[in-house]
């Protein structure tokens, strides 16, 4: 075989093509995210609140978070033709999604920490322009919510039974829920604090706040690191797999690994083992109708015993 003819039977590993258009909100909501970090932390300053400057130093965290999301898309997408990537960079956008799930995690365990010390040691705030730039606070969030809420809403959509969701816009959309929602309870708060003299609001609030934080970081930790450990597996293509691979009732399927390589796409490695053992293309047409496996492997063993497990 001529060396030069040996790129007919090889294919392209990069299984994701990109998100340009979600790379560039991300980069919006960085850059809103920040204005407004440094107007909170410049205000909370100036009008001496400690609630308006413990926002702004938290949402400085969601900034950063939001810069990590942009700068894993932008490196997935500058390093998606590097062959050193065995099966592309998409992981370099949930590796940005786990790190965004870790910093909302400590976000969340702040503001519980800062709510019960204040329970004890409650802070004089001027109401008024604390007032004035949490509701600033919470245009901007949800302006970013709505920029970001497009492409994860498409993403999902277009990803549905054997796909997965954007989890690095997901991660950052979860960073702008928690800021907005960080909003409204200090509005609520600083509403009852200022009409009802209910200062206790204001602590009561962050606490309830950490609580949903926390659950969200769960649930993102938990789907980032199954698919940085290879753990999750989709059960259903799993089946599927089976089924199409033992429906002649003679092969049957001695090893089996199914993993994500991307946004809707799979890699498969099928040991099987049969008396009347095909080509490995036969085996491969079985499963052509699965266009979510983009990288399959076929390991073929012949068994005379008709008995084989």
């Amino acid at each position: 075989m001529h060396t030069k003819n040996i790129s007919i039977w090889q294919h392209s590993h990069v299984f994701s093509s990109g998100e340009t258009h979600a790379e560039k909100n991300a980069w919006i909501v960085f850059f809103l995210t920040s204005v407004m970090m440094l107007i909170e932390i410049w205000a909370g300053l100036l009008f001496c609140s400690m609630a308006l400057l413990a926002d702004g130093w938290h949402m400085s965290t969601h900034a950063l978070a939001l810069g990590i999301t942009a700068i894993a898309y932008l490196l997935a997408r500058r390093c998606s033709s590097d062959v050193r990537f065995a099966f592309g960079t998409w992981k370099m956008e949930i590796l940005g999604g786990f790190v965004s799930a870790i910093l909302l995690g400590l976000v969340a365990l702040y503001m519980s920490v800062e709510s019960i010390r204040r329970f004890f040691k409650p802070l004089v705030i001027h109401y008024n322009p604390a007032i004035i730039v949490a509701m600033i606070g919470l245009a901007v969030n949800v302006v970013s919510a709505l920029i970001l809420k497009e492409h994860e809403e498409d993403s999902h959509h277009n990803n549905r039974g054997h796909g997965h969701k954007d989890l690095n816009i997901h991660a950052a959309y979860l960073h702008v829920i928690s800021d907005a929602l960080t909003s409204v309870f200090a509005i609520v708060a600083l509403l009852g604090g200022k009409y009802l003299r209910w200062n206790w609001l204001d602590p009561f609030m962050g606490i309830v706040g950490s609580a949903m934080i926390i659950r969200w970081t769960y649930g993102l930790l938990r789907e980032t690191s199954n698919i940085l450990l290879d753990r999750e597996t989709d059960t259903s293509i799993v089946g599927e797999i089976r089924r199409a691979i033992e429906a002649d009732g003679d092969t049957k399927i001695s090893d089996l690994h199914v993993w994500r390589i991307g946004r809707g796409k799979f890699a498969c490695i099928v040991a099987l083992v049969s008396s009347h053992p095909q080509s490995p293309q036969y085996y491969k047409e079985l499963l052509s109708r699965h266009d979510e496996l983009s990288h399959i492997t076929m390991e073929i063993y012949a068994c005379p015993d008709k008995n084989h497990p």
